[in-house]
């Protein structure tokens, strides 16, 4: 009799207890499958965001350089450039030669610097280097800067780094580089490249005055900045 009253008495409490105790179990399943569900998402939108601030930061970080481009281009200016353009990329930019244009004295293949000044010439400009002076003296004297107040054209062979105290191999030297030299146009230097072609690298300096139109006076001007 009393089991039966005390079982009685404290029905209540115990199915409300159990009740509270699935109510809670259930919640804590639903939490867990909440959290579960919506992690994965979470560490994939983390992710995502950490790659798009990354490549940010590289583009960020990615060298720009401002270029002056004058002369005889489509559309001189200063042009906002990648760092590893060279000074045909920026002729590009700048619209494409124009017709009376010459890059014989240029060397396009060249790395572009900030700051840098471009300058390309003209056909009658180019022939007026010729016929004032020898080639090297006139290619200097426009390519280097003379002053505070003149311009520098870093875009020339023989400015700074690939000036004439560098001496050039007959054997694998461009047309660009053969025609910095003195009394060295664009006929002989082709002479040059063409006997390289047909017989082979030169052997010694003297080996190029085998070229047809160069004698000893030509050489002499020439041995001390030449190598093979």
């Amino acid at each position: 009799m009393i089991q039966i009253t005390f079982h009685y008495r404290y029905r209540k409490q115990i199915i409300l207890g159990l009740l509270s105790l699935i109510f809670i179990t259930l919640l804590t399943i639903l939490c867990l499958n909440y959290f579960s569900k919506n992690s994965k998402p979470k560490k994939e939108t983390i992710i995502k965001e950490l790659k798009e601030e990354s490549v940010e930061k590289e583009e960020k970080e990615e060298d720009i350089y401002k270029v002056d481009i004058k002369g005889q281009v489509i559309s001189p200016g200063i042009y906002t450039m990648p760092a590893t353009s060279r000074v045909i990329d920026v002729i590009e930019k700048a619209g494409g030669l124009a017709e009376n244009a010459n890059t014989t004295v240029l060397n396009l293949s060249k790395k572009i610097t900030d700051e840098m000044v471009i300058i390309v010439y003209s056909n009658e400009e180019v022939a007026n280097f010729s016929k004032t002076k020898e080639l090297e003296n006139i290619v200097q004297e426009k390519c280097e800067q003379k002053d505070s107040t003149s311009l520098k054209n870093d875009a020339c062979i023989c400015s700074t780094s690939d000036s004439l105290t560098s001496l050039i191999s007959l054997n694998t030297a461009t047309l660009e580089e053969l025609i910095t030299l003195p009394g060295i146009g664009e006929a002989k230097a082709k002479d040059i490249i063409d006997y390289r072609s047909a017989n082979g690298n030169f052997q010694t300096i003297e080996d190029i005055k085998n070229v047809p139109g160069i004698g000893e006076s030509l050489f002499a001007k020439i041995k001390d900045y030449i190598t093979i």
